[in-house]
């Protein structure tokens, strides 16, 4: 399969109940590859509620998607992307919420973040290298936005511009909804998904996905946090 993009994510641990509602909420196991069927909940279309967030899976993003450069090699970036997991311990926090982000819901993490904090620094500092610089046409796209200085130079150094301090982990549940919508999915997750959440939340390993030409994220390889 060629890919399109490659990224550093945080993919839950695929056997665990909470990830096995998340994986089937969004509708895609990146872990398997396939799609899979949303849970019937009454008044609630969430297919519709998940389309956008849908092709990425279930996941918090560590170092955002790249065009890999032309002088690197998929073989060279896995290679790093073992040393640099090789350099860290597990990252274990109090625990998982669902919060708002803007417009969209996502689960949040509870407790310290620093060491996360750090780990997804090194993501991007320590795998930039193999990022081929966004285009003109992204970096507009970007900016139409409306982004911060900081945001602005994050996005002209490392091709992103929530990283390093701009840095927020999140694992997306929705796409953006109007504020009545909102609520109710929210309180959906409150009742079906809140009560499976982990408490610790243990970060073990990073993954390396790739984009196929369908724009859907398939896992390529696990790396244990081993330092």
């Amino acid at each position: 399969m060629n890919f399109a993009r490659y990224a550093i994510y945080f993919v839950p641990p695929a056997q665990s109940d909470w990830s096995r509602f998340a994986t089937a909420w969004l509708g895609w196991d990146i872990d398997a590859g396939r799609t899979v069927e949303h849970p019937v909940i009454d008044g609630l279309d969430v297919a519709s509620v998940t389309q956008v967030p849908r092709k990425y899976g279930l996941h918090a993003t560590m170092k955002p998607p790249f065009r890999l450069r032309e002088d690197q090699s998929l073989s060279a970036l896995q290679d790093t992307c073992a040393r640099l997991a090789g350099k860290f311990a597990p990252v274990s926090l109090d625990g998982l919420e669902v919060a708002r982000l803007g417009r969209f819901l996502a689960l949040r993490p509870v407790g310290d973040t620093r060491d996360l904090n750090a780990l997804a620094a090194a993501c991007v500092r320590d795998l930039d290298p193999f990022r081929a610089p966004a285009s003109e046409t992204e970096m507009n796209r970007r900016r139409a936005a409306g982004l911060t200085m900081e945001q602005d130079a994050n996005l002209t150094n490392w091709g992103y511009p929530y990283v390093l301090e701009a840095f927020r982990f999140h694992i997306t549940l929705s796409g953006r909804l109007s504020k009545p919508m909102l609520a109710n999915v929210q309180t959906v997750l409150n009742q079906r998904l809140v009560p499976l959440l982990p408490a610790p939340f243990d970060i073990g390993d990073l993954a390396l996905v790739g984009e196929a030409e369908d724009g859907r994220f398939h896992m390529l390889q696990r790396y244990a946090l081993s330092g």
